[in-house]
């Protein structure tokens, strides 16, 4: 039987996506008879939301944050399927060693905050809060696209960097930057990033989303059971511009966080603790109902199929 072509988006090209990477190359869904191509959107031409909404692609990556968004905006709905990672996937960096790092050291200080996306921000602003800061107190600068925010805090400027992999380890490895604290560990579980597609393409083509959603949970019982390095060997090929010993120490840093979900189910709770992120922020003006933007109907018969 032919297979079926999928491209399926990457909000970034980070090994953060490491469960996309790691399906696709061990086969998982070329077992369900599905051709999935991985493309990064910067590649793609076009970002996530657009380019479902336009037809372009049938499923993405993507951040719930993108979906409360365009809801709170009056915009179509986009329904997420299936969580992938459970953890912010960021980490504050400082320009020297701090071992004993409090919140409060934020106070006063310039934050240079990842530009391209507003989950990160607005978790940082929730942490602040739950630690007695008041985020007014700290400039969090959001205006540099990442290579030129890295640029400036190499420069000099700003006194922390909050960014994801691999620049992190990069920075680290370099000793151009200490570790502060992971904003995954800080922020605690929460469903960051999890697969979308539209409620049309949910209805129309329930074989497909069933398949897709099985070989999505075979790969988080798959990386649930292997070393970082063993998840290294596979995904390296996706990855051909970081050096392995360097991704190793990614794929070990986010494995100890457990940033990667375990089952597909993206639970209630999960979703009101995003959502109150976002409200407590601002970046949304009122609540959205869960049933309305998670479907867990493929998620669950995934589990059931495979066992739990």
């Amino acid at each position: 039987m032919t297979h079926r072509p999928m491209t399926v988006l990457m909000p970034f090209h980070t090994p953060f996506y490491t469960p996309l990477a790691a399906g696709a190359a061990l086969g998982h869904f070329a077992d369900q008879e599905l051709d999935v191509t991985v493309v990064p959107a910067a590649a793609f031409g076009k970002n996530t939301i657009p380019a479902l909404l336009d037809g372009d692609i049938e499923v993405s990556l993507g951040g719930l944050m993108r979906s409360l968004d365009f809801a709170d905006r009056g915009g179509r709905l986009v329904v997420h399927f299936a969580e992938v990672c459970s953890r912010n996937g960021f980490f504050l960096l400082s320009r020297e060693p701090r071992p004993a790092f409090r919140w409060e050291d934020l106070v006063g200080k310039t934050v240079i905050s990842f530009a391209e996306a507003p989950t990160p921000w607005q978790c940082l602003l929730t942490v602040l809060r739950t630690n007695g800061v008041d985020p007014a107190r700290v400039r969090i600068e959001r205006e540099l696209p990442a290579p030129e925010a890295v640029a400036a805090f190499r420069g000099g400027h700003g006194d922390f960097l909050e960014q994801t992999q691999p620049t992190v380890e990069r920075l680290i490895a370099e000793g151009a930057a200490h570790l502060v604290v992971s904003m995954g560990e800080a922020t605690g579980p929460v469903p960051f990033t999890s697969y979308m597609t539209t409620p049309e393409f949910l209805v129309a083509e329930p074989d497909i989303m069933l398949r897709f959603t099985r070989a999505v949970y075979r790969t988080q019982r798959w990386l649930a059971a292997h070393t970082p390095r063993t998840i290294t060997e596979v995904i390296a090929p996706a990855f051909p511009e970081i050096d392995p010993a360097l991704l190793e120490r990614i794929v070990a840093r986010f494995v100890q966080q457990d940033t990667w979900a375990r089952d597909p189910l993206l639970g209630r709770s999960g979703y009101g603790y995003l959502q109150e992120i976002l409200l407590n922020g601002g970046f949304i003006k009122r609540r959205h109902r869960y049933e309305d933007l998670v479907d867990t109907h493929y998620a669950r018969q995934a589990m059931d199929a495979l066992g739990h």
